[in-house]
């Protein structure tokens, strides 16, 4: 699910396996197990602080290039564990993590144990891992560290010339990839990293894994849970991606729902018009939006923030409502004052290694797990015509895509999702998520018949479990002690519905006291669980 350009997104799922993906007897023809033994893990210290501060242990998983080969070239996958802290009759096993992407790196990850209710999170050696290519694996990943740099060419098309622009971009990044990435870009597949996961819970000495992953991480759960149900216990599957749809159909998804969950927050800054003096309707509010951007096509703010930069700010709203009141304030202060240091503050410098590889990984398996239309004629089409009626992202979306058209490496074909065979896993997911639309939630509850699926009733927030809503992180809790699940209903809907992430109040002065005093911030620990 795509993610700012500047800093580095997709969404899918299906019932009936299509035409576009291998049927899973199909897929057991091919090799689930490897066969392939890693060697132990040489753990050490972290120099991470968040990991330092936690005793937590680090270290690398070598694993082959190509598990065809499993005696050919090795690479390594960065690892860190916090072991748990229950007594050993309470203790419940290893769970990995994933914070999505792809292309997110999740060695900090195990933190988000500690945010689990109860303690519940004790009974667990939490894992977190950067998939291959990604942070501090080896390899990893870079391509072109200037290619997300200020003032780039307007996203939407007008001309004929900006989009040639946009074309030679996209393309003169993805040859800068093949080259920089070698033999490794032909095996970030998703099915590399659950190949990976195996080679993971085998180096831990586990009988099975436990999994909670944010976004893209529920895709590569579901793929795991489906090439080895018998190795999977216990998951927590956080803005859930429809497998019918990747890749491409899900950014076009996107595009549609993001562009509504914006009229939200202009809504709502509207409703805080006496802080914000922006408008007191919706609609005012988004028509200064759009004016702004018009604006700042001809003069940037402080000669950096573009109609893409503005662009980009603003994204962040529309994936959720933790930082609503920071884009509000950036908002107000260039509109009404003319002072862009809230801007500059919310883009943040483009650019280097760490958000590239980001960006870069991202495309690399996204771009390789599937074939993407490479005639342009289907993007201008599709992409207008979205546009047409939700101009929000979809031109951001496309051309942060772009790359895919002539992505280097021999596409893969998709593994059909069947949970037939999986236990129960606890699914979660706003009504309004963007990033992975709420359909692919209730599409993969179809294909996993014993999970059960949580809904944010109402709201916009992707991927806000752990996030202090007592009704979904209590049921997590619960499940993750003892197993136990919502009652499953009828139909095609979610089993217990809960309060969504809740908007933020500006008026609420208190609410910042506590924040600063590091009490009851609820910004989740994640960083990095959006598919574009």
């Amino acid at each position: 699910m795509r993610k700012i350009l500047a800093a580095t997104i997709a969404a899918s799922a299906g019932l009936l396996i299509g035409a576009g993906t291998i049927p899973v007897a199909a897929a057991a023809s091919g090799s689930h197990d490897s066969g392939y033994t890693p060697p132990a893990i040489d753990w050490g210290s972290c120099t991470r602080a968040s990991l330092k501060a936690r005793n937590a242990q680090c270290g690398f998983l070598v694993v082959p290039l190509d598990y065809a080969k499993p005696r050919g070239t090795k690479i390594k996958i960065a690892v860190s564990r916090i072991n748990h802290k229950s007594a050993a009759d309470k203790y419940q096993g290893v769970m990995l993590t994933n914070p999505g992407g792809p292309g997110g790196s999740g060695l900090g990850l195990p933190v988000i144990g500690e945010t689990v209710p109860n303690g519940a999170g004790d009974y667990y050696d939490w894992i977190g891992f950067d998939p291959r290519g990604v942070g501090s694996s080896v390899p990893a990943l870079s391509c072109d560290v200037n290619y997300a740099g200020y003032n780039r060419p307007y996203y939407v098309p007008v001309n004929r010339s900006l989009e040639k622009t946009w074309l030679k971009k996209a393309t003169d990044y993805s040859k800068k990839c093949d080259k920089a990435g070698g033999a490794l870009l032909d095996h970030v597949k998703t099915t590399d990293s659950v190949a990976d996961m195996e080679s993971l819970r085998k180096a831990l000495g586990a009988n099975k894994i436990n999994y909670y992953g944010f976004s893209y991480g529920t895709y590569l759960g579901q793929v795991y849970a489906t090439l080895h149900p018998d190795k999977i216990r216990r998951a927590v599957f956080d803005g859930v991606v429809d497998p019918r749809r990747v890749w491409y159909d899900a950014n076009l998804d996107q595009d549609i729902q993001f562009d509504k969950n914006m009229d939200v927050y202009f809504a709502w800054i509207a409703k805080y018009d006496s802080v914000y003096h922006l408008g007191k309707t919706g609609k005012s509010v988004k028509a200064k939006y759009y004016s702004t951007l018009a604006a700042l096509r001809k003069s940037p703010a402080a000669g950096k923030i573009g109609p893409d930069e503005w662009n980009d700010i603003f994204v962040s709203a529309g994936y959720y409502v933790y930082g609503w009141q920071d884009v509000a304030d950036a908002f107000a202060a260039w509109v009404n004052d003319k002072d862009a240091t809230l801007l500059l503050a919310n883009y943040a410098e483009p650019g280097g290694v760490d958000a590239d590889n980001g960006y870069a990984m991202y495309l690399a398996t996204q771009c390789s797990d599937v074939q993407w239309p490479t005639n342009w004629s289907k993007w201008q089409r599709d992409n207008w015509k979205i546009h047409s009626k939700y101009p929000f992202i979809t031109w951001n979306n496309a051309w942060y895509n772009a790359p895919c058209i002539n992505w280097g490496t021999k596409p893969g074909k998709p593994v059909g999702i069947n949970g037939a065979k999986a236990p129960g896993f606890l699914l979660i997911g706003e009504t309004n998520d963007a990033a992975t639309p709420y359909t692919g939630a209730i599409e993969v509850r179809k294909r996993f018949p014993r999970s059960v699926l949580i809904e944010g009733v109402g709201g916009t927030t992707h991927s806000g479990s752990l996030s202090g809503i007592a009704c979904t992180d209590d049921t997590i809790a619960n499940y993750l002690a003892t197993g136990a699940l919502p009652k499953r209903v009828k139909g095609n809907r979610s089993d217990k519905q809960c309060q969504p992430v809740p908007q933020p109040d500006p008026t609420a002065v208190s609410a910042f006291s506590a924040d600063a005093a590091g009490g009851t911030s609820r910004t989740p620990v994640r960083t990095a669980r959006v598919l574009r």
